[in-house]
C-alpha cells in the first residue's frame, strides 16, 4: 500500500514496524480474563488492523473488508 507521503508500507516480512497490534480496553480485559493463564498463540486478533508509516508516522485503520476507514497524521506543535 502507498502512504500518502509516496513511502510504501508493507507488512509481508513478519516482524514489521508497520503493523500495530492496538486492543480497546474491554477487548484486553476479555483477553486477560480468558484464564488462569493467557497462551499467546490463543490471543485473538484486535477488532481493526491498524498500520503506521515509518517515515511520517501516519496512522491507517481499516475496515473489516481490508479498506481504510481513517487516517491519521501527526500535527507539528
Amino acid at each position: 500500500m502507498k502512504c500518502k507521503c509516496g513511502k510504501t508500507l508493507s507488512t509481508v516480512q513478519a516482524p514489521n514496524d508497520v503493523q500495530l497490534h492496538v486492543y480497546t480496553d474491554k477487548e484486553w480485559d476479555d483477553i486477560i480474563n480468558m484464564g488462569d493463564t493467557i497462551d499467546v498463540l490463543t490471543i485473538p486478533d484486535p477488532e481493526k488492523e491498524v498500520w503506521r508509516c515509518i517515515h511520517c508516522d501516519r496512522i491507517y485503520v481499516f475496515n473489516e473488508d481490508n479498506t481504510v476507514s481513517k487516517v491519521y497524521i501527526v500535527e507539528e506543535s
